[in-house]
């Protein structure tokens, strides 16, 4: 589940390609020829980031699928910021990227700090030749799960998503909250609708391309579907 998930009707955010179905939309990034087709959201590219003052604006909205505090409206980081993901699969490390994203890096290191991405699914795989990601971030594994806020696009409207790529899953612009999704192969069918805030490391990337050489069993509305190597799960998520 790729996202723009979020504050959106649970019919509109299951609709697009890389949004959560409800509460966080984290499909809206996903096969365009999917039933949450990106061609069918808008390419505008809004003003996002830090305001004037440097700070970041989380708004609550539904509620979370896993107690979550607001982050910080200061961000905490700055340049890269390396990452580990704990997975079933073994570890991935990446490197965040808080000068490009501030907001949303800031965002994801308080969940995985609060250990919200602990023990959470990563249920949506899909392995087309021009669309390879893994779906995560929503712990109650449903594609409709959030922190309980959303947050603005971080948007230049030149991103690409080849492989190694992470990036959030929304379900309209402005509607991030914590479904991301990691790109293992290059992604041409995606439009520059999500922030992308960090790159995967060789070797975790090596383990994503090597469980989705089973495939996907294509149950998912918007392209993909469960992974037919077996669950994936996130089992920590460490920073520094």
């Amino acid at each position: 589940m790729l996202k723009r998930l979020v504050a959106v009707s649970a019919t509109l955010a299951c609709l697009s390609a890389l949004a959560a179905c409800g509460n966080e939309g984290d499909d809206r990034a996903s096969d365009p020829s999917s039933s949450e087709s990106t061609s069918e959201l808008t390419t505008e590219t809004p003003e996002s980031g830090p305001d004037a003052a440097g700070a970041c604006e989380y708004t609550e909205g539904a509620p979370a699928a896993k107690e979550a505090e607001l982050p910080p409206t200061e961000p905490t980081e700055s340049g890269e910021v390396p990452i580990v993901f704990e997975t079933t699969l073994g570890e991935i490390s990446a490197t965040l990227d808080a000068e490009a994203a501030p907001c949303t890096v800031n965002s994801f290191v308080s969940l995985a700090e609060q250990g919200y991405f602990d023990d959470s699914p990563c249920p949506r795989m899909a392995t087309s030749p021009d669309f390879g990601i893994l779906q995560c971030g929503d712990p109650s594994g449903t594609g409709a799960g959030g922190p309980g806020y959303t947050y603005a696009d971080e948007l230049t409207g030149e991103e690409t998503y080849t492989a190694g790529t992470l990036a959030m899953a929304n379900a309209g612009a402005d509607t991030n909250g914590s479904q991301f999704f990691f790109v293992f192969n290059d992604s041409p069918g995606l439009t520059p609708l999500y922030t992308v805030f960090g790159q995967v490391d060789p070797e975790g990337l090596d383990l994503l391309t090597k469980a989705a050489e089973k495939g996907d069993d294509g149950s998912h509305p918007a392209g993909g579907g469960v992974p037919n190597a077996g669950p994936i799960d996130i089992t920590g998520v460490t920073i520094g």
